[in-house]
């Protein structure tokens, strides 16, 4: 089974390291990260999709993607 994740946050160091912890969990960048601009907050926001290979496992839509 393949699990995907798009993560999103404010375009600084912390974004940053939560997309390398979860690279070091086994979770592979899955295209090109993504930016726009929050106005009303006046700051850039950045996402990334991740995707992560699991074996022996069924997807089940109730599943806590974010425990893997």
């Amino acid at each position: 089974m393949i699990l995907y994740r798009y993560i999103t946050g404010p375009d600084d160091a912390a974004f940053c390291h939560r997309i390398t912890a979860m690279l070091n969990k086994g979770w592979f960048l899955y295209g090109a990260p993504t930016l726009t601009y929050d106005a009303e907050q006046k700051r850039v926001v950045c996402g990334q999709a991740i995707t992560k290979d699991v074996a022996d496992r069924e997807y089940d839509p109730g599943m806590d993607l974010s425990s893997f």
